[in-house]
């Protein structure tokens, strides 16, 4: 079967369907078919009376940095009023009820990344709880998860919800979004109102480059796929104060800070021989984020074979490296962190604080291993019957 994706559904099949009925949509700059058009604008050309557009963190446009708040604005070529859900404030993550009275459908369409901590499927799952309320139907355009099916990593602490994973989910999930919120509909919100258009011809093997799609940035440094392999665990880095490489043409693929050495770091990192991973000494000079305008040393991480890399894995190698190399010079940081004020972002990234305190026990990385791997298999039995494909 062809592949196909959930907006492209929509535009063949569907559009009578929305006739005169009042819509809003939930959508960035990356809700686009194949050819390049975005929801938006299908939406605008149909009979469905297109009323308000939602948009996630980042905005509608995909112009504004991590963790920065956006306001209330209009589309400039239709003149529809676009609504942020990501203020300066906890409460602004969910539109208000009022907001959607009077709606007969919301759709979602965003594309996820298929790490926990991405926080669009969190928007999308606050606009279904909040859609549910007030009897408004929610219809999920699905698209494909970009890293394939694959699942590592642990799953959240009861305390550790957050709005880097509201949800229980291990950190690499391996679902798409439309089985994420099929997943939350059925065991936290059974009011909800949900149907998933779903793909076509997607299988959990495939990669985002499988599906012969164009990689349009969801999110400022999420400029490739090659990112988004990776960004599972190297999002990590942001709970320390190690760069992540964001303010650099490469975010997520160079680490480092002004007081690691390079090459003692890749030496000890490439002697782990991680599974599809290289590491190359690499010196950089952030523009803006953590240590802005001066010169870091790090690496630059390589994928070899990325059906056997372990994103989250590796990210805990190199943090753990780190520290035991400069343990005077590395920390974990203190919050605030995506509305959470009290707990360590590094433990909110996580989920729970047994990894930190794993590493700041001297754990072997194949103790951390077994922990990680541990509870995501037992989390992964639990979701097949969620897994629409």
């Amino acid at each position: 079967m062809k592949f196909r994706l959930g907006l492209s559904k929509l535009r063949d099949e569907l559009l009578n369907e929305l006739s005169n009925a009042k819509v809003a949509v939930l959508c960035n700059q990356a809700s686009v078919d194949e050819n390049l058009t975005n929801v938006v604008d299908i939406l605008a050309g149909s009979r469905a009376k297109l009323i308000k557009i939602f948009a996630p963190e980042h905005g509608f446009f995909g112009a504004a940095q991590d963790r920065i708040a956006i306001k209330n604005s209009t589309h400039p070529k239709y003149g529809i009023p676009i609504i942020s859900m990501y203020g300066d404030t906890a409460d602004s993550l969910m539109p208000k009820k009022e907001m959607l009275v009077g709606l007969d459908i919301v759709i979602i369409d965003l594309q996820d990344v298929g790490a926990r901590y991405y926080t669009f499927v969190w928007s999308a799952a606050l606009m279904m709880k909040q859609a549910a309320q007030a009897g408004v139907e929610i219809w999920v355009l699905d698209r494909p998860n970009p890293i394939s099916g694959i699942v590592e990593g642990p799953v959240q602490e009861d305390s550790y919800l957050s709005f880097v994973g509201l949800y229980p989910l291990p950190i690499r999930h391996g679902m798409t979004i439309g089985e994420i919120l099929s997943y939350i509909a059925r065991e936290y919100i059974p009011q909800a109102k949900l149907e998933v258009i779903l793909l076509d011809g997607w299988k959990r093997d495939m990669w985002f480059d499988d599906t012969e799609l164009l990689w349009v940035p969801p999110s400022p440094n999420m400029p490739s796929l090659s990112t988004a392999i990776v960004y599972p665990g190297m999002c990590l880095l942001e709970g320390t104060n190690i760069s992540e490489g964001r303010g650099t043409t490469r975010p997520f693929e160079v680490f480092g800070a002004p007081w690691i050495k390079s090459f003692e770091l890749c030496e000890k990192l490439n002697e782990l021989k991680l599974p599809g991973v290289k590491f190359l000494p690499w010196r950089f000079t952030p523009m803006f984020s953590k240590y802005a305008g001066q010169t870091c040393d790090g690496a630059m991480m390589f994928v070899t074979d990325r059906k056997v890399f372990r994103p989250v894995l590796t990210a805990i190698a190199i943090i753990k490296t780190i520290h035991e190399l400069y343990p005077e010079k590395f920390k974990f940081i203190n919050p605030p962190y995506e509305f959470e004020t009290e707990k360590l972002p590094f433990d909110i990234l996580c989920g729970t604080p047994e990894i930190r305190r794993m590493i700041e026990g001297g754990s072997k990385i194949d103790e951390i291993k077994d922990f990680i791997d541990g509870n995501a298999r037992e989390y992964q039995a639990k979701l097949q019957k969620y897994l629409l494909y």
